[in-house]
């Protein structure tokens, strides 16, 4: 590998590795490494980074950090926990921030006193006010003797800092992901101007590395380390992910030392099995097999309510079919290795890292897998990349559309967007995040004209969040107006543009989201009402609700509708992912609500809503009304921060 690198430091965050992975798509070869490091690991090093992490610098049990790295000549960057980190090792003072920020925010090259700022490398050629992604609840109150505040945003005055005599830099935005536009010229100044250095990486040398890599790990010099030859069992959902781990392994090992097994588990996709073996054929794989244990995975998670407990049944489940095909097959455990299309946001999100939280457990990470990454038998050729690398090698390794631009389709499937219940629920909780609401909703916080909004509420259902590198779970808020809007999207002519007088602007519903969820401590979700059934309001409820055959098959018909709308309006390849979230939510036993969730993204680590163009909405909400078993349906209109794509 090339002698000059970035080296980035590990807090925790859920960016880490998006930080590096940013490096080196700009040509500049970047590594990992733990805070903790000696100072012999930091040889080369051009520049440092500090990422951000889940703690608050001023606790007890945080990160190790070795502060010889402080002496070290290298100029450093700090970003989120990396920027309080350097402000508190250097003298100044960190705190709970008076106001947490969590998505996007306004950069201003402004101090607290409202004067302009001094002139600082990092935004060489950057126009302000910028836009940044924050991630926060913690937050420099006194910057360190020496450092300059060189930009400010309404709710963060010491937002960013330089020392340029130590050549220190500290953002508290998160500069490494897409919704900071402007992120990759901070990073590439920090590497070219504030560093010195110069363009040594190629993203063609990642598809070389890889596929050496797998020759390597199955001929026995990595994985168990015998120097046995060995041949790979993978597990092919028939995503993007495991659909280019397998094409990697037959382009690196041949056909006849790999096997894809196909699980239907019960949780497809409405035909999904048979689309996948038919796209496979045509492509010319044949070195597949197809399984149907979907009375297996459904007595794994009958009558389950938690979702950690219901992702870990599956994912145990999968090696429990994976053990009964290779006894069946008569393969020699000892001979195979499995094979896996995991990538880095799974492992980050799984507390992968030595000092990340668990957001939510992937199925490809729960202890039956971890007992065989630790005697070596597994290989995971995508397992440093992100989602928009391995799309971008897929198509290198000759892969058409319709198999690499798939919308992500994770190995649990359906099972995660079927929200199972009881019936019962924290009550308490309930009514504080209501009357938390409600004050919101008097003090007109969300923006909207009151003639159109009637009020904020909550739904009786938790999800899964992820706020300044924690996991949350939380109630979503509900956002509802006079005029259902479904009535409304039904009125409007196909070519009107978004917003109008009786329906919110995409915008406007975007910054009323990041509003409430940064200001309500019991919800990590905004959702959009847009329909309800005649004669349901007053009946619905929390119903007991599991993830069996019926609740499953109601999600797959409200599903399809959605995929075939957004193929017939162009639509489906300007989001990244479209989840259909089944709640037992209900006016009457035995029926639903549906809430939409299409976000746009680009590597999974961030998010935002999509905004639908209207009249597409309109005809999905129309349609799955329709359906009869359906009493409301909402879209959801939350960023990732704060909330995950799914809801489990």
């Amino acid at each position: 590998m090339p002698h000059d690198k970035i080296i980035v430091l590990d807090f925790g965050s859920q960016y880490a590795h998006l930080i590096a992975k940013r490096f080196r798509l700009m040509g500049f070869y970047s590594e990992i490494a733990l805070p903790s490091a000696p100072l012999d690991a930091f040889s080369g090093a051009k520049g440092i980074v500090f990422s951000g992490g889940p703690s608050s610098v001023y606790e007890a049990n945080i990160p190790e950090f070795n502060d010889e790295i402080l002496s070290l000549d290298a100029p450093i960057l700090g970003l989120c926990y990396g920027h309080q980190l350097l402000a508190m090792k250097h003298g100044g003072k960190v705190e709970r921030a008076a106001v947490g920020e969590f998505g996007i925010a306004r950069l201003a090259r402004k101090n607290a006193d409202g004067g302009d700022c001094p002139p600082s490398v990092i935004f060489d050629g950057i126009d302000f006010p910028a836009q940044v992604w924050m991630s926060h609840q913690d937050g420099v109150v006194s910057p360190p003797e020496g450092f300059e505040v060189i930009a400010s945003t309404k709710d963060c005055p010491y937002a960013a800092l330089q020392n340029r005599a130590k050549k220190r830099y500290s953002l508290q935005c998160h500069v490494e992901v897409k919704d900071t536009p402007d992120g990759d010229r901070i990073l590439e100044n920090f590497a070219r101007l504030a560093c010195g250095m110069e363009k040594n990486w190629n993203q063609d040398q990642v598809l070389e590395t890889i596929v050496s890599d797998i020759v390597r790990v199955a001929d026995g010099v990595g994985g168990p380390g015998d120097g046995r030859k060995r041949k790979v069992l993978l597990f092919l959902s028939g995503g993007v992910d495991s659909t280019v781990a397998f094409a990697l392994l037959n382009k690196a090992l041949g056909q006849d030392r790999v096997l894809g097994l196909h699980i239907d588990n019960g949780f497809m996709r409405k035909d999904e099995s048979a689309v996948i073996s038919a796209r496979y054929r045509e492509k010319g794989f044949t070195n597949f097999v197809v399984e149907d244990a979907s009375e297996t995975f459904l007595r794994a998670v009958y009558r389950e309510t938690d979702p950690q407990k219901k992702r870990k049944a599956i994912g145990e489940t999968f090696i429990t079919v994976r053990d009964a095909v290779v006894a069946r097959l008569k393969l020699d455990p000892e001979e195979w290795l499995l094979g896996q299309g995991t990538l880095y946001p799974d492992i980050i999100e799984s507390g992968g890292s030595k000092n990340a939280h668990v957001i939510k457990t992937h199925h490809n990470r729960v202890e039956g897998i971890q007992a065989l990454i630790a005697r070596g038998l597994i290989i995971e050729p995508l397992k440093d990349l992100y989602k928009d690398e391995v799309r971008s090698i897929g198509k290198k390794i000759g892969l058409d559309d319709a198999l690499v631009f798939r919308h992500p389709f994770p190995g649990p499937g359906l099972s995660i967007n079927v929200l199972c219940s009881t019936g019962d629920f924290d009550r308490d909780s309930f009514e504080a995040a209501r009357a938390e609401l409600a004050a919101l909703t008097d003090k007109d916080a969300t923006g909207f004209s009151r003639g159109r909004f009637i009020a904020l509420d909550a739904l009786p259902v938790k999800s899964v969040g992820v706020q300044g590198d924690f996991r949350t779970y939380r109630f979503p808020a509900v956002i509802r107006f006079a005029e259902p809007i479904a009535d409304h999207l039904a009125k409007k002519p196909t070519d009107s543009p978004a917003g109008g007088e009786n329906f919110p602007s995409w915008d406007e519903l975007e910054r009323a989201s990041s509003a409430i969820t940064n200001a309500s401590k019991g919800v990590n979700r905004a959702i959009l009402e847009l329909w309800v059934a005649d004669g349901a309001r007053e009946k619905l409820a929390l119903r007991e609700g599991y993830c069996d055959r019926p609740r499953l098959d109601q999600t797959r018909a409200a599903d399809a509708i959605v995929l075939e709308e957004l193929k017939d309006a162009q639509w489906y390849r300007k989001i990244f992912q479209h989840l259909t979230v089944n709640l037992p939510y209900a006016a009457e036993a035995g029926h639903c609500a549906i809430v939409l969730r299409p976000v746009v993204s680009e590597d999974v680590m961030t998010a935002r809503f999509a905004h639908l163009d209207e009249a597409l909405l309109g005809r999905i909400a129309r349609r799955i009304a329709a359906l009869g078993f359906v009493d409301a349906i909402y879209y959801d209109v939350t960023n990732k921060p704060p909330a995950t794509f799914g809801w489990e």
